[in-house]
């Protein structure tokens, strides 16, 4: 039976304010640069929605869930191995053209499953926060209804 399992990244600092973030993350086709063609295949995008191929987990479909201005955005999707999941930013401002956030991913996973994904979902989420940290076009947006 698959319970629904919890896994959070740190808090980290981003060099833009919530708005900015905000309006980075409701347009999934932003998130494009980030994505590794060589570990991705079949892309296709649009704003509100994604899905893509993943090497090993098979079709990914991604759709923005829920959005809270300027303080929260939650993506859900599904995929073969896993049948749903979400992932939550949380975000605030935290001083001049500064926010902090925090990722976290729910899933339901089977105990063995989520023996085995736990590893690579906090990489993949310090990766993210990393990222996130490192980045600075976040005003360099598209902004198209």
């Amino acid at each position: 039976m698959s319970e629904i399992s919890t896994f959070e990244s740190r808090t980290g600092r981003v060099n833009c304010t919530s708005e900015e973030l905000y309006h980075f993350l409701t347009d999934i086709r932003n998130f494009e640069r980030f994505i590794p063609k060589d570990k991705f295949s079949d892309i296709s995008m649009d704003k509100d929605s994604c899905s893509f191929n993943v090497t090993m987990l098979g079709k990914v479909n991604i759709h923005i869930g829920e959005k809270k201005e300027f303080s929260e955005v939650v993506f859900s999707g599904n995929a073969a191995q896993i049948n749903e999941f979400s992932l939550a930013v949380k975000f605030g401002d935290k001083g001049y053209a500064q926010s902090e956030a925090k990722l976290s991913v729910l899933a339901y996973l089977n105990p063995f499953l989520k023996m085995l994904a736990a590893e690579p979902i906090n990489k993949f989420l310090e990766k993210i926060i990393e990222e996130m940290e490192k980045f600075s076009g976040w005003n360099e947006i598209r902004r198209e209804m």
